[in-house]
Protein backbone atom coordinates (compact mmCIF):
# COMPACT_ATOMS: atom_id res chain seq x y z
CA UNK A 1 0.00 0.00 0.00
CA UNK A 2 1.49 3.34 -1.05
CA UNK A 3 2.23 6.00 1.80
CA UNK A 4 0.13 8.48 0.20
CA UNK A 5 -3.03 6.32 0.23
CA UNK A 6 -3.05 5.39 4.08
CA UNK A 7 -5.78 6.40 6.28
CA UNK A 8 -7.54 8.19 3.39
CA UNK A 9 -11.26 9.59 3.72
CA UNK A 10 -13.61 8.18 1.80
CA UNK A 11 -17.65 7.43 0.72
CA UNK A 12 -17.19 4.32 1.02
CA UNK A 13 -15.19 4.66 5.01
CA UNK A 14 -18.88 5.07 6.24
CA UNK A 15 -21.17 3.79 3.05
CA UNK A 16 -20.13 0.56 3.39
CA UNK A 17 -20.85 -0.14 6.71
CA UNK A 18 -23.88 1.87 6.52
CA UNK A 19 -25.24 -0.62 3.80
CA UNK A 20 -24.39 -3.65 5.58
CA UNK A 21 -26.09 -3.13 8.97
CA UNK A 22 -29.26 -1.55 6.90
CA UNK A 23 -29.24 -4.81 4.93
CA UNK A 24 -29.30 -6.23 8.75
CA UNK A 25 -32.12 -4.75 9.34
CA UNK A 26 -34.05 -5.18 6.33
CA UNK A 27 -33.41 -8.89 6.55
CA UNK A 28 -34.74 -9.11 9.92
CA UNK A 29 -37.76 -6.95 8.96
CA UNK A 30 -38.57 -9.55 5.90
CA UNK A 31 -38.20 -12.39 8.78
CA UNK A 32 -40.61 -11.10 10.99
CA UNK A 33 -42.85 -9.89 8.79
CA UNK A 34 -43.47 -12.61 6.20
CA UNK A 35 -42.65 -15.47 8.43
CA UNK A 36 -39.40 -16.95 6.89
CA UNK A 37 -38.27 -18.68 10.03
CA UNK A 38 -34.35 -17.57 8.81
CA UNK A 39 -33.23 -19.55 12.02
CA UNK A 40 -33.49 -22.47 10.39
CA UNK A 41 -30.34 -21.22 7.79
CA UNK A 42 -27.89 -20.98 10.65
CA UNK A 43 -25.29 -22.73 11.34
CA UNK A 44 -25.54 -26.51 12.80
CA UNK A 45 -22.37 -28.19 13.50
CA UNK A 46 -21.42 -31.17 12.08
CA UNK A 47 -24.66 -31.41 10.11
CA UNK A 48 -24.42 -31.02 6.08
CA UNK A 49 -27.16 -29.12 6.06
CA UNK A 50 -26.04 -26.35 8.73
CA UNK A 51 -22.78 -25.87 6.01
CA UNK A 52 -25.40 -23.54 4.61
CA UNK A 53 -25.26 -21.46 7.72
CA UNK A 54 -21.51 -20.66 7.27
CA UNK A 55 -22.13 -18.07 4.58
CA UNK A 56 -25.97 -16.81 5.78
CA UNK A 57 -25.79 -16.96 9.69
CA UNK A 58 -23.90 -13.64 9.91
CA UNK A 59 -27.03 -11.99 7.76
CA UNK A 60 -29.56 -13.81 10.62
CA UNK A 61 -30.87 -12.67 13.78
CA UNK A 62 -33.25 -13.98 16.83
CA UNK A 63 -34.50 -10.77 17.87
CA UNK A 64 -34.35 -7.13 18.05
CA UNK A 65 -32.26 -7.27 21.10
CA UNK A 66 -29.96 -9.52 19.40
CA UNK A 67 -29.60 -7.70 16.06
CA UNK A 68 -29.44 -3.87 18.12
CA UNK A 69 -26.17 -5.36 20.35
CA UNK A 70 -24.67 -6.32 16.73
CA UNK A 71 -25.29 -3.24 14.88
CA UNK A 72 -23.55 -0.74 16.89
CA UNK A 73 -20.12 -2.53 16.84
CA UNK A 74 -20.42 -3.75 13.25
CA UNK A 75 -20.70 0.17 12.69
CA UNK A 76 -17.75 1.28 14.51
CA UNK A 77 -15.47 -1.45 13.94
CA UNK A 78 -16.22 -1.96 9.92
CA UNK A 79 -15.65 2.10 9.71
CA UNK A 80 -12.32 1.28 11.43
CA UNK A 81 -11.52 -1.22 9.01
CA UNK A 82 -12.36 0.79 6.19
CA UNK A 83 -10.50 3.72 7.18
CA UNK A 84 -7.76 2.23 8.60
CA UNK A 85 -6.69 -1.06 5.93
CA UNK A 86 -8.85 -0.38 3.19
CA UNK A 87 -7.05 -2.65 1.32
CA UNK A 88 -7.74 -5.74 3.08
CA UNK A 89 -11.28 -4.88 4.30
CA UNK A 90 -13.09 -6.97 2.38
CA UNK A 91 -10.86 -9.92 2.51
CA UNK A 92 -10.87 -9.39 6.08
CA UNK A 93 -14.93 -9.74 6.26
CA UNK A 94 -15.47 -12.17 3.94
CA UNK A 95 -13.00 -14.81 4.53
CA UNK A 96 -13.80 -13.77 8.25
CA UNK A 97 -17.24 -15.16 7.95
CA UNK A 98 -16.31 -17.98 6.16
CA UNK A 99 -13.27 -19.50 8.14
CA UNK A 100 -15.13 -18.49 11.22
CA UNK A 101 -18.10 -19.98 10.38
CA UNK A 102 -16.27 -23.37 9.68
CA UNK A 103 -14.72 -23.18 13.14
CA UNK A 104 -18.07 -22.59 14.94
CA UNK A 105 -18.95 -25.80 12.21
CA UNK A 106 -16.69 -28.10 13.67
CA UNK A 107 -16.75 -26.72 16.96
CA UNK A 108 -20.22 -25.82 18.06
CA UNK A 109 -23.08 -27.13 19.67
CA UNK A 110 -25.39 -29.25 18.04
CA UNK A 111 -27.94 -26.21 17.92
CA UNK A 112 -28.68 -23.23 15.44
CA UNK A 113 -25.96 -20.89 15.49
CA UNK A 114 -26.72 -17.31 13.53
CA UNK A 115 -26.02 -13.49 14.22
CA UNK A 116 -23.31 -11.53 13.35
CA UNK A 117 -21.23 -11.54 16.60
CA UNK A 118 -18.86 -14.13 14.97
CA UNK A 119 -17.57 -11.42 12.82
CA UNK A 120 -17.74 -8.89 15.33
CA UNK A 121 -15.16 -10.84 17.35
CA UNK A 122 -12.88 -11.22 14.12
CA UNK A 123 -13.15 -7.07 13.93
CA UNK A 124 -12.18 -6.95 17.58
CA UNK A 125 -9.80 -9.33 17.22
CA UNK A 126 -7.84 -8.34 13.95
CA UNK A 127 -7.87 -4.52 14.66
CA UNK A 128 -6.04 -5.12 18.08
CA UNK A 129 -3.59 -7.85 16.87
CA UNK A 130 -2.90 -6.15 13.84
CA UNK A 131 -2.11 -2.65 15.66
CA UNK A 132 -0.07 -4.12 18.10
CA UNK A 133 1.96 -6.21 15.30
CA UNK A 134 1.99 -3.53 13.29
CA UNK A 135 4.05 -0.87 15.92
CA UNK A 136 2.79 2.04 13.94
CA UNK A 137 1.34 4.71 16.66
CA UNK A 138 -2.13 5.35 14.87
CA UNK A 139 -2.83 2.04 14.64
CA UNK A 140 -1.56 1.03 18.33
CA UNK A 141 -3.73 3.70 19.30
CA UNK A 142 -6.48 2.35 17.93
CA UNK A 143 -5.88 -1.01 19.04
CA UNK A 144 -6.66 1.04 22.56
CA UNK A 145 -9.76 2.47 21.86
CA UNK A 146 -10.79 -1.13 20.53
CA UNK A 147 -9.76 -2.68 24.21
CA UNK A 148 -11.54 0.30 25.90
CA UNK A 149 -14.91 -0.24 24.29
CA UNK A 150 -14.84 -4.01 23.57
CA UNK A 151 -12.17 -5.43 25.68
CA UNK A 152 -15.31 -6.73 28.20
CA UNK A 153 -16.41 -8.95 25.16
CA UNK A 154 -13.52 -11.04 25.91
CA UNK A 155 -15.15 -13.17 28.09
CA UNK A 156 -18.41 -14.31 25.69
CA UNK A 157 -15.73 -16.52 24.64
CA UNK A 158 -16.36 -18.70 27.42
CA UNK A 159 -19.60 -20.40 28.10
CA UNK A 160 -20.82 -18.13 31.07
CA UNK A 161 -24.34 -17.58 29.48
CA UNK A 162 -26.78 -20.17 28.52
CA UNK A 163 -28.25 -19.18 25.03
CA UNK A 164 -25.06 -17.34 23.52
CA UNK A 165 -22.70 -18.69 20.93
CA UNK A 166 -19.65 -18.78 22.67
CA UNK A 167 -18.21 -20.89 20.26
CA UNK A 168 -19.26 -18.84 17.56
CA UNK A 169 -17.43 -15.73 19.42
CA UNK A 170 -14.39 -17.98 19.94
CA UNK A 171 -14.07 -18.75 16.39
CA UNK A 172 -14.57 -15.10 15.17
CA UNK A 173 -11.73 -14.45 18.21
CA UNK A 174 -9.33 -17.02 16.60
CA UNK A 175 -9.97 -16.06 12.84
CA UNK A 176 -8.88 -12.10 13.66
CA UNK A 177 -5.85 -13.55 15.56
CA UNK A 178 -4.97 -15.59 12.47
CA UNK A 179 -5.57 -12.55 9.77
CA UNK A 180 -2.88 -10.75 12.28
CA UNK A 181 -0.26 -12.55 11.57
CA UNK A 182 -1.10 -13.71 8.07
CA UNK A 183 -1.88 -9.88 6.90
CA UNK A 184 1.33 -8.47 6.66
CA UNK A 185 2.51 -6.79 3.81
CA UNK A 186 -0.68 -4.65 2.63
CA UNK A 187 -0.82 -2.26 5.88
CA UNK A 188 0.34 1.12 6.66
CA UNK A 189 4.35 1.09 7.77
CA UNK A 190 5.44 3.20 10.41
CA UNK A 191 7.45 6.26 9.24
CA UNK A 192 11.24 5.83 9.46
CA UNK A 193 13.21 9.42 10.22
CA UNK A 194 16.53 9.79 8.25
CA UNK A 195 18.38 9.02 11.54
CA UNK A 196 16.43 6.15 12.06
CA UNK A 197 17.65 4.35 8.76
CA UNK A 198 20.75 1.87 8.67
CA UNK A 199 22.63 4.22 5.66
CA UNK A 200 22.11 7.05 8.56
CA UNK A 201 25.63 8.99 8.58
CA UNK A 202 25.76 12.10 10.87
CA UNK A 203 28.54 14.03 9.43
CA UNK A 204 26.04 14.32 6.32
CA UNK A 205 22.96 15.55 8.08
CA UNK A 206 22.47 19.29 7.74
CA UNK A 207 21.32 19.77 10.66
CA UNK A 208 24.26 18.36 13.11
CA UNK A 209 26.75 20.73 10.75
CA UNK A 210 25.31 23.79 12.74
CA UNK A 211 27.35 22.53 15.91
CA UNK A 212 31.09 21.86 16.36
CA UNK A 213 32.49 19.63 18.28
CA UNK A 214 32.10 20.96 21.41
CA UNK A 215 28.11 21.52 20.79
CA UNK A 216 28.05 25.10 19.91
CA UNK A 217 26.17 26.58 17.09
CA UNK A 218 27.35 27.73 13.75
CA UNK A 219 25.66 30.37 12.41
CA UNK A 220 26.28 30.03 8.14
CA UNK A 221 25.76 33.12 6.05
CA UNK A 222 25.00 33.11 2.28
CA UNK A 223 27.47 35.39 0.20
CA UNK A 224 27.60 36.03 -3.38
CA UNK A 225 31.66 35.99 -5.07
CA UNK A 226 31.26 38.74 -7.46
CA UNK A 227 34.93 38.25 -8.25
CA UNK A 228 34.67 34.17 -9.26
CA UNK A 229 34.49 33.62 -11.99
CA UNK A 230 31.09 31.68 -11.78
CA UNK A 231 29.18 34.41 -10.46
CA UNK A 232 26.23 32.25 -10.17
CA UNK A 233 28.22 30.08 -7.24
CA UNK A 234 27.02 30.76 -3.73
CA UNK A 235 29.96 30.50 -1.19
CA UNK A 236 29.24 29.54 2.94
CA UNK A 237 31.35 31.01 5.29
CA UNK A 238 30.37 31.06 8.83
CA UNK A 239 31.32 31.83 12.53
CA UNK A 240 31.37 30.10 15.58
CA UNK A 241 29.27 31.30 18.61
CA UNK A 242 31.44 30.75 21.76
CA UNK A 243 31.03 31.63 25.13
CA UNK A 244 33.85 33.27 26.86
Amino acid sequence: MEAQNDFRFSLGVVAYPLYMVLGLWIIYWCDVRFGLHLSNYGIYPLRLSGLRGVVLSPFIHGSIKHLYHNSLPLLVLLTALFYFYRSIAWRVIVYGILISGLLTWLIGRPSYHIGASGLVYVLVSFIFFKGVFAKHFRLIALSLIVVFLYGSMIWYTLPIEKGISWEGHMSGFITGLLFAFLFKKTIAKPKKYEWEKKEYNEDNDPFLKHFDADGNFIEFKETDNTDDEHPSKINYIYKENKED
